[in-house]
């Protein structure tokens, strides 16, 4: 058996650790590129998401290279992502690939389930199997560290010393976090990687912070939002998400083990305008601008696939939000014919105009004091 799985952001390297810990063959699918989009555009409806359609061609050039097993993660409520899996395995049948595919929804309050379906994946009883405890510590070691090395460049890319320190940086990180398999060398990597964002950083006055907000996939996969995160870096704006890794494992895969108590709390900040559950993350985008204004940040960018119903009813109420926060909003829509150069201009723009507004502040501040 050879299990393969959509990308989304660095998740593939904790996924692939804990399969090869469990002495499965993993097949990861080539990076997001071009063709790996017109795969997807080419065999899905055409009123289908981004986020589906980048999927449909992760796992075509995954199959291709010898993958026999897809591995996708199930979901609930009105968004359309639980029944991602069901229309995916039908599109790729009609196309004439041969597979299996194993869902991993969301437990409901007890973990039998996911053994029996790691039993099936693995051909091993689970319960007997000794590296499953380590193959899950390793995994999540390295989605903690991947969401610090994140944070860690977006803190940096504006402040760097030299131009492009920081991706040089960030992919020989990515390269240490892949390659080692012990939980001492984890510690080891984290210290290195560190060090040399540590000593790449040339000052740390103050850079516009903006923070991202919106879909889970438009957020976590580069591709997708045609690296925003770097984008807002060459520009001199410090990134922050309102989602990680380890929160979409926190949240979706064990929310009934792992998720937050204080996630209810940051939920009900959003109920002025949200107030029940509308699938997604459309209460936690709404809610992330209350907190984002309250932590002193310059402005939010909420970033959704076309068609993507929560964040739609999000964005309907994003200027209301803005206003009563006095937090400069913008919302961006992503598919399959957004292009770089338009973002870039449009982020531009969004950022002069929130420096604009910091400088009039900072002036009429003066002008009060004197």
């Amino acid at each position: 058996m050879k299990v393969t799985f959509p990308h989304l952001g660095n998740m593939y390297i904790p996924l692939k650790s804990f399969f090869e810990c469990l002495e499965v063959d993993v097949v990861v699918p080539p990076a997001c590129s071009k063709r790996t989009l017109e795969l997807g555009i080419k065999y899905s409806p055409e009123f289908a998401c981004l986020p589906l359609k980048i999927n449909i061609g992760n796992y075509i050039e995954a199959l291709e290279k010898g993958a026999d097993t897809i591995i996708m993660a199930g979901g609930i409520g009105p968004c359309r992502f639980g029944y991602y899996a069901e229309v995916q395995r039908e599109i790729l049948k009609d196309a004439g690939y041969k597979f299996n595919m194993v869902v991993f929804d969301p437990p409901k309050g007890h973990l039998w389930e996911l053994f029996k379906k790691l039993e099936m994946i693995t051909n091993k009883k689970i319960y007997s199997y000794n590296n499953l405890i380590y193959a899950a510590r390793l995994a999540w070691q390295k989605a903690k560290l991947l969401d610090e090395l994140d944070m860690m460049a977006c803190r940096a890319r504006p402040r760097e010393k030299f131009e492009g320190e920081t991706d040089k940086f960030y992919k020989k990180s990515i390269k240490l976090i892949g390659d080692v398999m012990t939980l001492t060398g984890i510690k080891n990597i984290q210290k290195q990687i560190e060090i040399m964002f540590r000593d790449l950083i040339l000052t740390n006055s103050d850079s516009p912070r903006i923070g991202l907000t919106g879909e889970i996939y438009t957020i976590l996969e580069p591709f997708a939002n045609l690296n925003i995160e770097k984008q807002l870096g060459e520009i001199g704006v410090e990134v922050h998400r309102s989602i990680y890794i380890t929160d979409w494992v926190r949240h979706n895969l064990f929310p009934a083990f792992l998720k937050p108590r204080e996630h209810k709390e940051f939920l009900d900040s959003s109920k002025p305008f949200i107030n029940c559950f509308i699938g997604g993350h459309g209460q936690e985008s709404i809610a992330y601008v209350a907190k984002c204004a309250k932590e002193g940040f310059n402005g939010i960018i909420q970033l959704l696939p076309f068609t993507c119903m929560p964040e739609i009813v999000a964005k309907s109420v994003l200027p209301s939000a803005s206003r009563k926060y006095l937090m400069p909003a913008m919302t961006l829509v992503l598919d399959e014919h957004a292009a770089e150069a338009g973002l870039r201009t449009r982020i531009e723009a969004f950022v002069d105009m929130i420096k604009y507004k910091s400088e009039v502040q900072n002036e009429n501040e003066m002008f009060i004091g004197h």
